[in-house]
């Protein structure tokens, strides 16, 4: 294999018609440059210069050899940009799965920021109902990093953004709405709005209570209880004050909360790397515990 060196000095002996000269642009000896252009010949299998009274003549075979060399070093050359750009954020993709719960409050401001500050990076965002389209969609492979949930991927790393709190969701006419907070006693017997393939609730597998109805994601759950079909338990991400406007949101006794995390397919990419930072740059200021009027991460 001809090494890029060697015909940067093919090209260089070529355009110059003189080894002395090709050497001084190369800032090399003249036996290291002869030494290069043997080290093409014996890979061509033929000269590729004639050496005259005054200077060098490429022959046919180095003069096409020149000719391809000139293109092999010009996307050698963009290579090394490409790479450069992409380590500075100055170009290159990243795709983004996110847990459509976090869009708001985590990855929305990121996004806008990298818009403004790195506009030759291509952003591909997907969102996904639930954690387990999620994980599907990382094991094909098909994301550089996921934001939500934490996922069974033992081959990423996983850096924690934050918690947040699991709550109940029920109507405003619900029995719940007299208690400050709800206890797993109290929850059974109670119809249960489940979400997701065979998840009942995130985070409370467990809790007493029988299925009323299946949806798939834990917007759309919180918004049924909310409408009297059923007592929900989501992550307080899924709570959005306009569609559950009047019901009853309460805190589990005990509490109950998930880590929400990035998951990084490629740890030691510079570009990933410095969205992770901005991810938890992002997400550390958000310390709120559960309240009526407001959900997000306690971290």
């Amino acid at each position: 294999m001809i090494s890029i060196r060697a015909l940067e000095c093919l090209v260089a002996v070529v355009e110059q018609g003189s080894m002395t000269k090709a050497a001084a642009e190369l800032h090399m000896s003249k036996p290291a440059l002869s030494h290069q252009i043997a080290a093409v010949e014996r890979e061509l299998g033929t000269p590729v210069i004639e050496r005259l009274s005054q200077g060098v003549r490429p022959t046919r075979a180095g003069e096409a050899a020149a000719a391809e060399a000139r293109i092999a070093l010009a996307a050698a050359d963009r290579a090394v940009l490409a790479g450069r750009q992409v380590a500075a954020a100055a170009g290159g993709r990243i795709r983004v799965s996110c847990a459509e719960m976090m869009m708001a409050w985590i990855l929305l401001p990121v996004l806008r920021d990298w818009r403004r500050r790195f506009p030759q990076v291509e952003l591909a965002v997907r969102e996904y109902a639930t954690a387990e389209l999620m994980l599907e969609a990382a094991r094909s492979e098909e994301t550089d990093l996921s934001v939500g949930p934490r996922l069974a991927r033992p081959d990423q790393r996983v850096e924690v953004l934050g918690r947040e709190e699991i709550v109940v969701v029920a109507s405003a006419e619900h029995r719940l709405a007299g208690l400050a907070t709800v206890s797993r006693a109290e929850l059974a017997g109670e119809p249960l709005v489940h979400y997701g393939p065979g998840e009942p609730a995130a985070g409370c597998g467990d809790l007493p209570g029988r299925p009323a109805l299946r949806t798939g994601s834990p917007q759309t759950a919180a918004q049924l209880a909310a409408a009297g079909l059923g007592v929900a338990i989501v992550p307080v991400s899924a709570v959005d004050p306009v569609s559950v406007s009047g019901a009853v949101i309460r805190s589990l006794d005990p509490p109950e909360r998930r880590d929400v995390v990035v998951s990084v397919a490629a740890p030691h990419d510079a570009l990933l790397q410095r969205f992770v930072s901005d991810l938890k740059r992002c997400a550390a200021p958000v310390s709120r515990q559960f309240e009526p009027s407001k959900v997000g991460l306690a971290v």
